[in-house]
């Protein structure tokens, strides 16, 4: 850890400071990073210019260029010092970044050897700065923390590596690549506890103070009263500083190379040292970044809630994630935060879209009541007037993993079903009408005669079937990303099990509907599935007649079977001959049914645990838009199910999640279709 002395009343101190802590969250606009930083008082004799007690001025290393853990910023952060604006000289210096606490101002702030170099005096008459001086009179350790605000960064991805104020960094790490100072501020702790000051006092009462010397220059040692300097030579300074600046200005022409003249012409005039050179000689000769969005932080509108989204989306690894977010979201979502954002981060991110001025999720109530957007948040006028909804965010990101999950279990019911639309939960009657509706030959003279009409009638009603999870307090404190994803996807493959339960329990509940008087059961031992067996259900269905006992003129296209009749049906509907594998007989036989019947295979069909289960059984079914054999009702046509976020109620901790679904199933036409036993 580097150090430096202070020498406040002819008491120089050595102290060593501290670096700033981490925190599990994405960058924002305001940067405050608490530096390795060097000071120097010195209390002046005699009178300032025009009259009156000397003030106590200081020296500082404010920012040493390197990565830096940052409360805020997820992973470290690097300030570009080459990116850094300085509005001017002069910038205010407070206590702890508190605008009421004052402390003085810089009189000259600037880069050297890769560093944010700044200088000045204790020039505000407020208890913050008589704090300052008296306690760096006892010896104090004081450190220095740099606010800026940010412009531009980007994030340097796992095995990446970077030039960054003349060192080289590795990712994972934010660079920003522009800033704008705004002030210095003297802290009192760091977050690295492990690092301590190291203080000692010396020298003689009276003795005259160090004349204050340029940052680059190295400070007196503790060890050496500063009363014993040796006496200047002005001939050996002016040599040395001249073969410095022959040294440096070889440099700069090396770094340059005779390829940047406008950098190396630049470097010379403006006094650069060899690090800033070659910092812009490496940032000349990148690759220019293609045109896009810049990414910007708290508040900027590059963190959109789109992005935010797909930020979520990337997380939680759905598939084709560019089927639910476009291009440009996405690469903003994938710069900003990986495929590794937290929880955290993203409610941080909606509070603070709604001005909420907190930095770190330490205000854990804070940060959900501004992020839900409750009245009572600690908030700030947000930035650009911009929002971001956390609930429509966790909405539709978990819609998206609700439907990844409702999509991934058995959806055989929706091809043997049909489906309608109701508008409630009363129960509705569907009719078919029934009767002569054959066409008669006209008579000479053109009569037609009137047919007649009866009705058959089948009913249906929609029902509500819910489930609700949490995410509790554990799960956001464990920044656990993943409880958003898998909570829906829970919610969402519930459903798709629910629908098959519900479904496939009333299908099979069917002793009363597939009978031999409906002349839609056949049983015995050539109903086994095999060309024989298919042909008699082919038969029996063809010949089922309507209530005037004439051909329902429908055919069947649909071959249902449990799993242990798949192989079977797939072989019925590919092959062009079977083979007869028996003792006496081997040899094929033409498949007559080859591509007649679609094969549909259900796993329900078969499971113990529902009434009228068998491995045996199989099912002959016209297409549901021809003669349906039973039906699905969804409220107001919602296929899949809706799920809704919101946070907990008061006496919980978290975020609540629930999954509803409306549907009803019923049988409908007998004449639908034909069951086989499949065995005696």
């Amino acid at each position: 850890m580097p150090s430096d002395t202070i020498v406040f009343n002819d008491h120089p101190l050595v102290i060593r400071a501290h670096k700033a802590a981490d925190a599990e969250a994405p960058a924002h606009k305001s940067l405050s990073l608490t530096a390795q930083a060097e000071f120097e008082f010195i209390a002046a004799s005699g009178n300032e210019a025009g009259g009156g007690t000397a003030l106590p001025r200081f020296r500082m290393v404010a920012y040493t260029g390197g990565p830096m853990k940052v409360a805020g910023w997820r992973h470290p952060v690097v300030i570009d010092l080459a990116g850094l604006a300085i509005p001017s000289q002069s910038r205010p210096i407070r206590f702890g970044h508190d605008a009421a606490a004052g402390v003085g101002h810089t009189s000259a702030v600037a880069v050297e050897d890769g560093k944010l170099v700044a200088s000045g005096m204790i020039s505000r008459d407020t208890h913050a700065a008589k704090e300052v001086v008296a306690s760096a009179r006892n010896g104090f350790p004081w450190q220095a923390s740099v606010g800026a605000s940010v412009e531009a960064f980007e994030f340097l991805r796992e095995n990446q590596s970077a030039t960054v104020n003349g060192r080289e960094v590795q990712g994972p790490l934010n660079i920003v690549r522009r800033a704008t100072l705004g002030e210095i501020s003297f802290v009192d702790l760091g977050a690295d506890g492990g690092t301590t000051a190291s203080i000692a006092a010396s020298g003689e009462a009276g003795a005259a103070p160090p004349t204050q010397s340029t940052p680059s220059t190295p400070p007196t040692p503790a060890t050496q009263p500063v009363s014993g300097a040796e006496t200047p030579d002005p001939v050996r300074d002016l040599r040395a500083q001249m073969a410095a600046e022959t040294d440096r200005i070889a440099a700069i022409r090396r770094l340059c190379a005779g390829a940047h003249a406008a950098i190396e012409s630049q470097a010379i005039r403006e006094g650069w040292d060899a690090t800033r050179t070659e910092l812009e000689v490496l940032r000349a000769s990148r690759p220019k970044a293609p045109a896009g969005p810049a990414i910007h932080a708290h508040g900027q509108a590059g963190i959109t809630q789109k992005v935010l989204e797909a930020a979520c989306i990337l997380s939680g690894r759905l598939e084709n994630p560019e089927q639910h977010c476009n291009e440009r979201d996405l690469e903003a979502a994938s710069r900003a935060f990986g495929r590794t954002m937290g929880l955290q981060e993203l409610l941080l991110h909606a509070a603070w879209a709604n001005g909420y001025s907190g930095r770190t999720f330490r205000d854990w109530h804070g940060v959900m009541d501004a992020a839900f957007g409750r009245p009572g948040a600690d908030v700030q006028a947000s930035i650009g007037n911009s929002t971001i909804s956390i609930a429509g965010i966790l909405s539709n990101v978990a819609n998206k993993f609700l439907l990844e999950g409702f999509f991934s279990v058995e959806r055989v019911w929706r091809n043997i079903c049909a489906v309608r639309s109701v508008t409630d939960f009363k129960t509705v009657t569907s009719y078919r009408l029934t009767g002569n509706d054959g066409y008669e030959k006209v008579a000479p003279g053109g009569e037609i005669k009137h047919g007649t009409l009866g009705e058959e009638s089948y009913s249906n009603k929609a029902e509500t079937y819910a489930l609700m999870l949490s995410i509790d307090r554990t799960d956001i404190i464990n920044d656990d990303l993943g409880a958003i994803t898998t909570v829906p996807r829970k919610l969402g493959s519930g459903s798709g099990k629910t629908i098959n339960e519900v479904f496939w329990a009333a299908f099979m509940a069917n002793s009363g509907f597939f009978t031999v008087g409906n002349k839609n059961f056949i049983s015995g031992a050539d109903t086994a599935l095999g060309i024989d067996g298919l042909t008699k259900a082919e038969v029996t269905f063809m010949d089922q007649v309507d209530s005037d006992g004439k051909p329902i003129g429908v055919l069947p296209s649909i071959l249902l079977v449990p799993t242990a009749l798949s192989a079977m049906g797939s072989q019925l509907f590919k092959s062009l001959e079977l083979r007869d594998n028996t003792a006496s007989a081997r040899y094929p036989i033409t498949n007559p049914h080859q591509g007649k019947f679609r094969v549909e295979v259900s796993r329900y069909l078969g499971n113990p645990k529902f009434t009228g289960n068998s491995t045996k059984a199989w099912y002959l079914l016209a297409d549901a838009s021809d003669l349906p054999v039973v039906e699905m009702a969804f409220l107001n046509g919602q296929e899949s199910p809706t799920i809704e976020t919101a946070e907990q109620s008061f006496n919980r901790l978290g975020i609540q999640m629930r999954g509803y679904h409306d549907f009803g199933v019923a049988l409908q036409d007998p004449r639908g279709g034909v069951k086989s036993k499949g065995e005696v």
